[in-house]
């Protein structure tokens, strides 16, 4: 096949700039990798999310009541538009393991006897279902049996409300209900000490003193009907019952955990995207520019032989488009190469049958798009000026710069500035827009390492703020329930416990205007010095005796304020109803939660000195004697360890942003070098005629040199404290962005951020001025001189 002549000059004049098509097409495919890698998580994600919902049932509406009869399910399954509905009875257990020092817990959900389960079907990896009849055989969750290497056939020595058996492991499982199985309002998993069981219905029933009754319920509704109205119906039905409010499937802790994580991926799949394509529409812009003006002649020599402007300017669109073509193919495969990578790190936290990645097509199309369009951005001016170029006026060559002195000399103090950077200062101040264009890009490469460094520095901070100043516990005691002034007294005398500070929570719901939230209510002590809940300044709230604290993503998701008012309302006991001023703010970055002095609590609900559990402070002396202690105690229902807990942050949520964080790096290391690299390239082409003459008339190789890296180092100089601010609100953008209900980083940006993203275009620079020096000093001077263009 034989090309056309200007084909055959679109591929001569790329294999004479690879080095710089190379640079561009890697900027590119950096941005276009990271589009296509979040925006297949986010495809694989939803769509295995979505067809484990559909094939295996989970549910619509959800309620929890305290004891309420099996009649109902029929007049449940009455409700207009429900389709569905499904009664059981949940609880709680512990667990003495072998190997395991702590004990650990889980939830505990029924299988029906007598009729087929219809909603949240179990997915059985292995194993089978608990036979009915068949006392203490159990299904267990596939994340707590992997952690505690379990297998249909181990037996288990569990604590179900106070009486000890034995379980015998008869399948693993997992359920739509528990993708991300943790405790109910953490936000970590920790596979190691919780889980989840399921077993019979008649038994566990038996166990948990409800025979004859259930104590959740959940419904699935028709399409398109109003869940709103079938949720105000189950309240009404179930409230005699110690009905407590029913939630839809966005408010499930589960599908909410997910939601926000699919909702991370889709700030970030926006925004690291477009400051790459901007820095790579810039180079091609600059590269193409370059050409048009070096290729003047040829310009005019293609019009007199009769090519029209329309095929000179589609010639000299195609580079850009060779350009895009290639970042594309790169892009892709780098996007699905990490994609690969990281879906791995999220079977750390989500339970799904089978989580593969997913490559969405529809990227790969939006990707080579947005591609196009940057690059046709950047493009237009160069090959405006192509197409306009006449060529009479395109047979001469380009009109010289005007000649200015530069500032420097006006002011005076050339005398300070050696001869090859007073020219280095002439040039820039010829070409402003050229200069300013290159010193952005270099800011751009500048701002992008400092996104990561904030993440490892939020990180670092995090991990001190929540595990060191605010809780200061060793260990969490949670009872089975609520319990007594008694209860605090043997958890006070349990082995090596210093000092044990009561906690109440009670479910409740705020409101505050048209926005409500269902979460739990702590009552804590007025002045507590164990889990403490501090300010964004890390001082200490005193708890008030009249008033309620809220965290402050809780305040801002209801979008009230310092001093507001809110309705909140009881869902235990009698139910009270209150309205309360927001007296404080709490600084957390794991979940939500809204905190009342115990006391006030405890005559709020009309129970004395009850409590559901306590922050411990525990000798390390007597660790082990208490740990053996707790496990014999009947009435706890979980022990949270916070070395654990900080542990578990560490190596999941942390290794995570972690490599994320290597990520941003190594892109960052490419835009800087790909940026200076090309800059110097370009200025080197454009200025050799004129770089070889100062050779010729006695300039060294060196001082030549250093006219040519004099200008980039000083666009490097302006450009590193602009790249610092850019990148400060970069970072606070992005921080934000992502932060959601489960999981914050806090801004946190210190001067090893700065020094390392500074370090980082310095270097990239250093290593492009070497590269160029050593092209100025191997210049073939008698060529570039007899050279036309």
């Amino acid at each position: 096949m034989r090309l056309h002549p200007l084909q055959l000059k679109l591929f001569r004049d790329l294999a004479k700039m690879k080095g710089q098509v190379v640079a561009v097409s890697v900027v590119f495919a950096c941005g276009l990798g990271m589009m296509i890698m979040m925006k297949s998580l986010i495809f694989s994600l939803e769509t295995t999310r979505n067809a484990y919902y559909e094939g295996n049932r989970f549910g619509d509406v959800f309620c929890e009541a305290k004891r309420a009869p099996n009649f109902l399910r029929q007049r449940l399954g009455e409700i207009a538009n429900v389709s569905a509905v499904e009664t059981r009875v949940t609880g709680k257990l512990t667990l003495d393991l072998p190997g395991l020092a702590e004990p650990a817990d889980g939830a505990l959900i029924s299988l029906p006897d007598d009729r087929p389960l219809q909603l949240h079907q179990l997915f059985l990896r292995r194993g089978r279902m608990p036979n009915p009849g068949t006392r203490g055989e159990v299904v267990v969750g596939e994340a707590f049996a992997e952690m505690n290497y379990l297998a249909p056939g181990d037996h288990l020595s569990a604590i179900i409300r106070g009486a000890r058996q034995t379980l015998t492991v008869v399948g693993i499982a997992l359920s739509p209900e528990y993708i991300f199985e943790a405790r109910a309002g953490e936000t970590l998993p920790d596979n190691k000490r919780f889980g989840v069981f399921w077993m019979s219905e008649r038994e566990l029933s038996g166990a948990l003193d409800l025979k004859g009754a259930f104590n959740s319920v959940i419904l699935d509704v028709a399409p398109g009907a109003d869940q709103a109205q079938v949720r105000l119906e189950v309240d009404q039905l179930l409230a005699p019952y110690g009905g407590r409010i029913a939630y839809e499937r966005k408010d499930h802790p589960s599908a909410r955990r997910l939601d926000d994580e699919i909702q991370i991926l889709k700030g970030l799949a926006v925004a690291f995207p477009a400051v790459f394509l901007s820095i790579a529409a810039f180079m091609v812009s600059a590269v193409l520019t370059r050409v048009v003006r070096l290729q003047r002649e040829q310009i005019a020599q293609l019009k007199a032989f009769g090519y029209s402007s329309y095929q000179v300017g589609w010639h000299y669109l195609q580079f850009a488009f060779v350009i895009v073509c290639l970042g594309t193919a790169l892009g892709g495969s780098v996007g699905i190469w990490l994609g690969d990578q990281v879906v791995l790190i999220y079977h750390q936290f989500f339970r799904f049958p089978n989580l593969t990645f997913r490559l969405d097509h529809q990227a790969l199309g939006w990707a080579l798009f947005a591609s196009t369009g940057a690059a046709a951005l950047g493009v237009t001016g160069a090959v405006r000026q192509a197409v306009r170029l006449p060529p009479a006026e395109a047979m001469r060559p380009e009109a010289p710069a005007s000649y200015r002195i530069s500032l420097v000399e006006r002011l005076g103090l050339q005398r300070f500035f050696p001869t090859s950077l007073r020219m280095a200062l002439r040039n820039l101040e010829r070409n402003p827009w050229q200069s300013f264009f290159t010193a952005l890009g270099l800011a751009l490469a500048t701002a992008i390492p400092l996104v990561p460094g904030a993440m490892r520095d939020g990180i670092s901070y995090l991990l001190d703020f929540e595990w060191s100043q605010a809780a200061r516990e060793d260990a969490n005691v949670v009872l089975i329930e609520p319990s007594g002034p008694n209860a605090l007294s043997d958890l006070r005398h349990l082995p090596g416990v210093l000092t044990a500070e009561p906690f109440r929570e009670v479910a409740a719901q705020l409101r505050f205007g048209h926005r409500t939230r269902r979460l739990g209510v702590s009552g804590v002590p007025t002045q507590g010095t164990l889990h403490r809940q501090l300010d964004i300044t890390a001082r200490p709230i005193v708890m008030p005796l009249n008033g309620v604290v809220l965290s402050e993503k809780l305040a801002e998701t209801l979008s009230a304020q310092l001093g507001d008012t809110i309705t909140l309302e009881i869902l235990e006991g009698r139910r009270p109803k209150l309205t309360a001023v927001i007296q404080g703010l709490v600084t957390d970055y794991a979940g939500v939660a809204a905190y009342m002095d115990l006391g006030t609590l405890q005559q709020l609900m009309h129970e004395g000195d009850t409590l559901n559990g306590a922050h411990l402070a525990v000798d390390q002396a007597h660790w082990a004697e208490f740990l053996g202690r707790v496990k014999e105690c009947p009435r706890v229902a979980a022990l949270t360890i916070k070395a654990a807990t900080r542990e578990s942050f560490r190596k999941s949520t942390g290794e995570m942003i972690g490599k994320i964080q290597t990520l941003y790096f190594g892109f960052s290391v490419v835009i800087a070098f790909g940026v200076v690299y090309n800059s110097a390239r370009i200025a080197l082409a454009e200025r050799s005629r004129d770089l070889a003459t100062l050779r010729v008339i006695g300039f060294t190789g060196r001082e030549v040199a250093m006219v040519l890296i004099g200008e980039l180092s000083l666009l490097t100089l302006v450009a590193l404290p602009l790249g610092l601010l850019i990148g400060t609100g970069m970072a606070t953008s992005i921080i934000h962005s992502v932060s959601t209900e489960a999981v914050r980083l806090p801004l946190v940006l210190t001067a090893r951020s700065y020094a390392t993203a500074v370090l980082i275009v310095s270097v990239s620079a250093s290593f492009s001025f070497y590269i160029v020096s050593r092209r100025v000093r191997d210049l073939d001077l008698l060529s570039v001189l007899k050279a036309r263009d």
